[in-house]
């Protein structure tokens, strides 16, 4: 019978990523049923106890410390607690080199490297606000990973650093790249003349990616954070990010990427984009295009921005049109009955958001924890029936354990249960790459697909969002799907557009 243990050190502070993978890896060890190495957050004391781990010794955590619990049958928790050294030692050795400086705050770090210019923090989201007010005070550019900070923080954040020229990215910014570095979750694309502003993590993800394969370049990739287009902020970092990208000789042409902003900011922000003089694409997800303004053009999706944006720039990219015909829709559809469903099932929110936004537009009704129409928002944590499509990043799904893009078992487990339901006969997945993914997404996501297919007729279709220098590799990633079955498409756009085409030949629309 497994007992539950939890150890708490005292003063213990480690970053939450590496936290999240050491907690899959002590989880892999025999005899632990269950295993959490977090901070003693009040977010995460609180899933804790309701995972059924109590005590005082918990309850008296602060966000300081080290929590250890685990649930263990036949293994004494010192042994566990030996195998957590062991692993935080060996992240710490590995990520650091010998002669590197080791600093406990953020004034020694400016000191030790007066050179840098831009802080990246991911700090638990209640002491977020203060370290980003601190490098901002010490004139650095900031890139705040950090969520849970409040929306008077943010705006008071963004109007200082405004004043003072210095880029807020953040909070809850997940991907930027600056000067050809990769921050946070990014790719590794060539360096260019294609400036991205972007509220929109994944977004910018699959605008730079596809702006790579088709032979073109970044000079800059700006991230805002997910709040900077509300009402509220009013876009105040996409803003700035417009000008400093107008006045960088290195970018030729802009892009704007978010999801649907607020009507009044959208409008400041094409504004903006139209003053700024240079060649641009906006793009807000899920809208169609429209006709240009000025220099102005408007795309319909993430790849048809990343081509819009290599036409501006000079480059010849493959001309939009359909990545498949009639023979292989009737083919995937005959391996499926009348009737039978979609599940979608994506690591990115953004990439989950286009998806969500083509299918609509097909014509199906698919219910969503990213959907806004009353009828068919779900928060994603009961299984429905009819066509869904889940966003594995929400809170709901991350509260405690790593972000999919981190571990992508969790989609995994998910796929098992949505398979409970036999109606579904379609998959729909992304395969995110680049630096802060997991080493092999589709290894991982292989494994699911294919205990998924065993003895059941399915039909299971994905993009992968990544490049050529990506550490995980985009064609072995590629070849990864393709051997097991998964019908691989050229980007996130075309995966969903094959997946409506399929469900649309199965017959009439499950309501």
């Amino acid at each position: 019978m497994a007992h539950a243990h939890v150890i708490v050190r005292k003063d213990s502070y480690y970053d939450s990523v590496m936290l999240l993978r050491i907690s899959r890896d002590v989880k892999a060890h025999k005899g632990v049923e269950d295993a959490v190495v977090a901070m003693g957050t009040p977010a995460n004391r609180e899933l804790l106890e309701k995972s059924g781990y109590v005590g005082a010794a918990l309850a008296a955590a602060t966000a300081n410390d080290l929590v250890i619990a685990v649930r263990v049958d036949g293994v004494p928790p010192s042994a566990i607690e030996a195998v957590v050294d062991k692993l935080l030692d060996a992240r710490a050795s590995s990520a650091a080199p010998v002669d590197e400086t080791r600093v406990t705050s953020l004034v020694a770090a400016v000191r030790a490297e007066p050179r840098c210019n831009l802080v990246l923090i991911s700090v638990p989201g209640e002491h977020a606000t203060r370290e980003a007010r601190r490098a901002l005070g010490l004139g650095r550019h900031v890139l705040l990973f950090s969520d849970n900070v409040s929306l008077e923080d943010e705006v008071a954040l963004k109007q200082e650093a405004v004043a003072k020229g210095l880029l807020m990215m953040g909070p809850d910014c997940g991907t930027a790249i600056i000067n050809g570095v990769p921050l946070a979750f990014a790719n590794v694309v060539r360096r260019g003349s294609i400036g991205i502003v972007g509220a929109a993590g994944t977004g910018i993800q699959e605008v730079s990616a596809c702006i790579h394969r088709l032979g073109g370049g970044v000079s800059q990739a700006i991230g805002t954070g997910g709040r900077d287009l509300c009402v509220g902020v009013g876009g105040l970092m996409m803003l700035l990010g417009i000008e400093a990208l107008a006045a960088d000789a290195a970018t030729e042409v802009l892009v704007v990427v978010s999801k649907p902003p607020a009507a009044q900011v959208a409008d400041t922000i094409i504004a903006a984009v139209r003053a700024a003089g240079k060649p641009a694409v906006v793009h807000f997800v899920g809208s169609a295009s429209r006709p240009p303004i000025d220099k102005v053009v408007f795309a319909d999706s993430l790849a048809g921005t990343a081509e819009e944006a290599c036409r501006l720039a000079g480059r010849k990219p493959t001309p939009s049109g359909p990545a498949f015909d009639d023979a292989l829709v009737a083919e995937l559809a005959r391996r499926l009955k009348a009737g039978q469903t979609l599940c979608g099932l994506f690591c990115g929110g953004t990439t989950g958001y286009e998806a969500l936004a083509l299918l609509d537009r097909a014509g199906l009704r698919v219910r969503s924890n990213l959907h806004k129409a009353l009828d068919l928002s779900i928060d994603g944590t009961a299984v429905v029936s009819g066509h869904v499509l889940l966003d594995l990043g929400d809170d709901a799904f991350t509260a405690g354990r790593p972000h999919p893009m981190i571990e992508p078992e969790l989609r995994n487990e998910r796929l098992a249960q949505e398979l409970a339901r036999r109606e579904v006969g379609v998959l729909l997945f992304d395969v995110v790459l680049g630096y802060g993914s997991h080493c092999d997404p589709a290894g991982v996501l292989v494994r699911g697909v294919r205990a998924a297919m065993r003895g059941r007729p399915l039909v299971a279709i994905a993009s992968v969002t990544g490049t050529d220098g990506d550490p995980q590799g985009y064609e072995a990633q590629q070849r990864l799907l393709n051997e097991a079955g998964v019908v691989v498409m050229p980007d996130n756009r075309r995966a969903a557009e094959l997946a409506a085409a399929v469900v649309g030949a199965l017959g009439k629309d499950v309501q």
